[in-house]
């Protein structure tokens, strides 16, 4: 052990800055604590009462200065609390901590126990409560009155009051500072009086003891025993010292997974428990977890009960809520809940919101995290809650400290064999008292040091598991960094508009599995602020948390080099456990350093005399400073305090660039909301300025996102166009459609009178359903009342059987009114009624900010630049009705026709089926299920009567719950003997613009001739022009096989749209084809292709082939067969669709490239083309083949409907 006697230190150094004293003022007697919102019909002994800190040393610390108010509402969340004798008076241990505007925390450790009431006044003001409350509802039977029926008499009963004792803390020494307060109070009950009178143990505590310098240990002195603590080293994980275990015991470890998840995708999160210390472990657990990564948004572990107005905040939070005693789930009235995880502790359930990712590898990291909580002999699925919150040894409690040595000694055959000896021979055995107290447990140390160390060897090897899954999946993460700035001030200011980071590069490296969890979790805001830190690091010191991350992939790169391209989705190990635990025991083994011990100070004698039970006023005097003129101070070595004043001038320093670090500080929170509630002042005026600032921060955050939205999508419309490369998935479009949902919701949930369902947004939606249908009929009689119809009668979204929450339909509406470019429109209709608003919502909530709504919509409105398809893509199953209008071309009279037309449509999605359309009406609506974005229509008839004959011009086909509106150009003819002699038809269709709707009646313009496959073209393009074309064919196609899965689009538009593979062949066809022939019918591509196969086939029976290559004549038989198969279909296309369908059958099934040999060798080609064709150039050929041969190596799947009855 080292003889090292640490010393007071610089004042940021010491390991607690103040010991403060909650209780009741004996001054100010019995005040009712009105903030707490207690039922005065209640039993005066169950009522709230306000406590006061009545004492704290010292007076202020500079660096951290004293909150009264704060302290006092966390020490006794609940204020005072008063018991009899015949009440349980156990002491409880509970934590808390404070969070200041920057971010930096304060722990708190308090103990509370309970103290005999001596003062007259305060026991009859109990009795005069208890005479009021009979006299309004007089006891049944004069028993009643007593103690043991929950009453108090002062002539018989003795009354106790809640104290609190807590120590303030820069870290979270949590057992240390538990043990220390244990202690003190220890000496308070004991028969005799302690060693030493108290006043030396806090000054010494407060003065002399240090914290421990990192990666080292530290030994001080309570008041009976010596306590350990020890801080994790520069390379480790942060000092986290409240148990895991615990943790995972309470919610069992699926649910904490889940809690973890929730956290990390930034939604609301409220734990609720009756226990303090239960709120306070399980926030601390899941932040600590969250390493390298830190909770950016509002955290109260514990939420007094005058702060529950905080529940109404419309931003990320996690707060603690203590349950009251007996009070059921289901009548927590919370303002919002469609972002809300609910954890209640106690029952150890979870209610989760809808619709979110998974965490990546769930079942693997549950099996190892598994893994680690059974060798400590914890189970997976978390334990039955304890009888009572007094003897829960997992809770903190002081009651259950023996407990729980018993139980992590339960199944020790040496105890049991101890324990059988003892009962053989009839020596009494107190059950296992010792163990508590000065019992010796492994190499020397107690029982519940030895439970320590245990709690903090599963502690670091479960953080240590959390972290291995962080360290696997952003292993690369400083490549997509984008480091753009010169200087430090440069990227401060132009912070708003910077890219910081290669998101969708990023994304595009990841596993698939693993996308929609990190599409989501590269948008939160803990993330931005990670990758800041990085960022700054090239101009400051590293951020702690980020030095060790990097550290920790730097070495995982030395022992496991691998190339980012080949990313896996196998779960990989954490490979550290052995380590981190040995290193912790090492520290805990070999003691560092040793605090002063506790000595007699320069007191008054005969002040603070011992009486037991009793926790004596101590001598300020003694404890306002530090031991600067007496003899302990004097081991203060010189070099130590030149130490402490070189530390202290830098710390002045950084003090004098306020100006920079609020720069900084405004910078760093760009996009957060308010970080932390203020505890201490609650008045109107401070209650308002926090609103302020939330509608405020809520505005910020929709100029945010719907920029990221527009300048996204504008940019992947850009690179559709060719221009760039793209940035956006459909995976992160979906993500930032749903983050926009969110936002909604919290925006409706801000400042609600009333809670009404768990989405604030379908529960306004409905009131303004409920008061138009009111006023419609009210006037019934007046035309021209239905310009709201659209908005409040969402009967489409109301008859979706697939969903069955509030929550989902508002998301929902919220998909479709964007689709329909509506959403400003239909939430600026919806606030338009102000009377229904200023009846569900408060004067400060958001909706009643008039220049805030504005800006809002008009943030929404931008939104109306783009095209989205965000409820087609994502509700692919629900029934939608379509209506389809053939538009034939009248002019030439030709608008009539005798046979009986069909459409087909087919989406992304699927097919419509063949459907028959009454003839000469030409329109149908019908419904189907989800065909997605629309893609090909079939068109054609039956050929029946004597106008069978029938040129058209298009046809529209509508989405009538969307209102897409797609346009199918066809501008040819459908008949025999006319044109290519086709009766049916496959047409490409193009979105219409919104104004389609005007034109849908009417015939419109004859389309562009390119649009309708393999019509022969007005302009005849160059041999050069031709060749690009079809190279930029065969690009699209290899372009949209390199896009994910589900980002692919149509595949039939590449093939036979307008600038399709399909078109660009039959320009390469065309190119000298000798078509038009005087006095005779035009001669078609298809025309050649036949004669080729019928020379091919007659020279085949004359023997002519025989002596062709083997290859060579399985390729003719091959053609052979493709063209007789097309010939043979049962379907009606003309010569134009035939070799449509011929090019597509060869590039599915790779043989374009071997039949174009063959045609060009044929004699036929000579008749029919002439010299300076392409098809005649050997050279222009051979490169054809060459661009063809890549689309070799895709899997080329063809649409039902250009596939429909051919049989290969």
């Amino acid at each position: 052990m080292s003889g090292t006697n640490a010393t007071s230190g610089a004042a940021p150094c010491r390991f607690a800055h103040y010991f403060v004293i909650c209780g009741i003022d004996t001054e100010t007697g019995l005040e009712p604590d009105e903030l707490a919102g207690e039922n005065f019909e209640q039993s005066p002994l169950k009522r709230t009462f306000k406590s006061k800190v009545l004492a704290h040393y010292p007076e202020n610390v500079e660096w951290n200065p004293f909150d009264q108010d704060a302290v006092n509402m966390l020490c006794m969340p609940k204020g005072l609390s008063f018991r009899t004798q015949a009440d349980s008076r156990e002491p409880q241990f509970h934590s808390f901590l404070i969070t200041r505007e920057d971010g930096s925390r304060t722990y708190g450790f308090v103990h509370t126990f309970y103290e005999e009431v001596t003062s007259p006044q305060i026991c009859s003001a109990m009795q005069t409560l208890y005479q009021i409350l009979d006299e309004a509802d007089p006891p049944s039977s004069s028993s009643c009155r007593s103690a043991a029926c929950g009453g108090y008499d002062a002539s018989r009963d003795t009354l106790y009051v809640s104290k609190a004792l807590c120590l303030i803390t820069p870290m979270p020494f949590m057992h240390g500072c538990r043990r220390f307060l244990s202690q003190m109070h220890r000496a308070v009950t004991a028969a005799s009086p302690p060693p030493l009178p108290l006043e030396s143990y806090v000054h010494n505590i407060l003065y002399e003891v240090p914290l421990p310098p990192p990666g080292r240990s530290l030994k001080f002195h309570g008041v009976y025993e010596p306590i350990v603590c020890q801080r994790p080293g520069p390379g480790e994980l942060p000092l986290a010292d409240f148990p895991l275990g615990q943790t995972f015991t309470l919610l069992g470890i699926e649910n904490l997974v889940q809690l973890f998840n929730c956290t990390l995708l930034e939604m609301q999160i409220l734990l609720y428990s009756q226990d303090y210390q239960r709120l306070m472990t399980v926030a601390e657990g899941i932040t600590t977890l969250l390493f390298p990564f830190q909770w950016q948004h509002v955290y109260v572990p514990i939420l007094p009960a005058s702060l529950l107005h905080f529940l109404d905040a419309p931003v990320p939070y996690l707060m603690g809520l203590q349950s009251k005693e007996g009070t059921d789930r289901s009548k927590l009235e919370l303002p919002q809940e469609a972002n809300l995880c609910f954890v209640d502790i106690d029952n150890h359930c979870i209610e989760l919101p809808e619709d979110f990712p998974q965490f990546p590898n769930k079942p693997e990291f549950i099996q190892e995290l598994s893994e680690v909580l059974l060798r400590y002999g914890i189970s997976p699925v978390g334990g039955a809650p304890p009888t009572s919150l007094e003897d829960d040894g997992r809770n903190g409690n002081l009651g259950g400290e023996q407990l729980a040595v018993l139980e992590l000694l339960q199944g020790n055959t040496t105890l049991e064999r101890l324990q059988a000896l003892a009962k053989r021979t009839g020596v009494r055995v107190e059950a296992l008292r010792g163990v508590g107290g000065e019992g010796e447990g492994q190499g020397g140390r107690t029982a519940v040091e030895e439970e320590e160390l245990r709690n903090a060897k599963l502690n670091v090897q479960l953080r240590e598991v959390f972290a291995s899954r962080f360290t696997t999946m952003f292993a690369d993460y400083e490549a997509f960094v984008i480091q753009s700035a010169p200087d430090l001030e440069s990227w401060l200011t132009n912070r708003e508009q910077m890219h910081n980071f290669d998101k969708a590069s990023f994304l595009s490296d990841q596993p698939e599995p693993y996308l929609p969890f990190l599409s989501h979790f590269i948008e939160t805001q803990m993330f931005a602020t990670f990758i800041d830190n990085k960022i700054m690091s090239q101009w400051e010191e590293k951020e702690p948390l980020l030095r060790v991350f990097d550290g920790r992939i730097d070495k995982a790169r030395l022992y496991n080099v691998r190339a980012p391209s080949l990313r896996s989705s196998n779960y990989q190990r954490c490979t550290v456990l052995k380590e981190s635990a040995q290193a912790i025991e090492q520290r805990m083994m070999k003691i560092d350093h040793t605090a002063i011990h506790p000595h007699l100070l320069d007191m008054k004698i005969g002040q603070g005399k011992y009486e037991q039970g009793f926790f004596p006023k101590l001598q300020s005097d003694v404890l306002s400073v530090g031991p600067t003129n007496n003899k302990w101070s004097n081991r203060t070595a010189t070099a130590q305090r030149r130490k402490d004043r070189h530390r202290q001038q830098t710390e002045h320093l950084t003090l004098d660039n306020d100006l920079k670090e609020k720069y900084m500080q405004e910078a760093r929170s760009l996009g957060k909301n308010l970080r932390q509630p203020k505890l201490s002042d609650l008045s109107p005026a401070v209650i308002a300025q926090t609103n302020w600032k939330f509608v405020e921060g809520l505005l910020k955050e929709c100029r945010m996102k719907t920029k990221r939205m527009l300048v996204e999508k504008m940019g992947r419309e850009a690179v559709e166009l060719g221009h760039g490369e793209a940035n956006i998935t459909g995976l992160e479009e979906n993500t930032l459609i749903a983050s926009l949902c969110d936002l909604l919701e919290r925006i409706w949930s801000h400042g609600l009178q009333v809670k009404q369902g768990k989405s604030a947004l379908w529960s306004h939606l409905l009131h303004y359903q409920a008061r138009e249908e009111k006023l419609e009929q009210q006037q019934a009689e007046s035309p021209g009342k239905n310009t709201h119809i659209h908005i409040y009668k969402h009967t489409h979204i109301q008859s979706m059987g697939e969903i069955k929450t509030d929550v989902g339909r508002a998301r929902a509406w919220i998909r479709l009114s964007l689709e329909k470019k509506l959403l400003s429109q239909h939430l600026k209709q919806l606030l338009s009624r102000q009377a229904l608003t200023k009846k569900l919502y408060k004067r400060y909530a958001f909706l009643r900010c008039e220049e805030e709504k504005e800006q809002f919509l008009f943030h929404l409105l931008s939104l109306n630049t783009v095209d989205y398809f965000c409820f087609t893509s994502v509700f692919t199953t629900i029934m939608i009705p379509y209506r389809a209008v053939i538009i034939p071309i009248k002019k030439l009279s030709n608008a009539m026709t005798t046979s009986n037309p069909w459409v087909c449509v087919s989406g992304e999605l699927g097919d419509s089926g063949v459907r028959q359309i009454t003839k000469n009406i030409l329109e149908m609506t019908f419904d189907c299920q989800n065909l997605g974005k629309l893609t090909t229509v079939q068109l054609g008839h039956d050929n029946s009567g004597l106008l069978a004959k029938w040129l058209v011009d298009c046809v529209m086909v509508r989405n009538e719950i969307t209102g897409h509106t797609y346009k199918f150009p066809c501008g040819r003819w459908l008949g025999k003997g006319v044109d290519d002699g086709s009766l049916e038809r496959v047409l490409i269709g193009e979105l219409a613009l919104p104004n389609a709707d005007e034109d849908f009646g009417r015939g419109c313009r004859t389309p562009d001739m390119q649009h309708s496959p393999g019509q022969t073209r007005r302009v005849k393009p160059t041999s050069a022009q031709i060749q690009e074309a079809i190279g930029e064919a065969v690009n699209s196609i290899c372009k949209h096989f390199h896009k994910p899965e589900k980002e692919r689009g149509s595949l039939t538009i590449l093939l036979c749209g307008e600038v399709g593979l399909v078109g660009a062949l039959e320009l390469f066809f065309h190119n000298g084809f000798k078509s038009a022939r005087l006095f005779q019918k035009t001669v078609f591509v298809w025309d050649f292709v036949e004669k080729a196969v019928a020379y091919m086939e007659s020279a085949d029976q004359m023997g002519d082939m025989q002596e062709t290559a083997e290859p060579m004549g399985l390729t003719c038989v091959s053609l052979c067969h493709y063209v007789s198969a097309i010939n043979s279909s049962p379907r009606n296309i003309g010569k134009d669709g035939k070799f449509q369908l011929l090019v597509c059958l060869g590039a599915r099934d790779r043989l374009l490239i071997q039949w174009l040999p063959l045609l060009v060798e044929c004699p036929v080609i000579q008749r029919m083309y002439e010299e300076s064709a392409l098809l005649r150039d050997r050279t222009t050929v051979n490169a054809l083949i060459a661009v063809l041969q890549t689309l070799h190596d895709f899997p080329i799947t063809l649409e039902a409907s250009l596939v429909k009855g051919i049989d290969l």
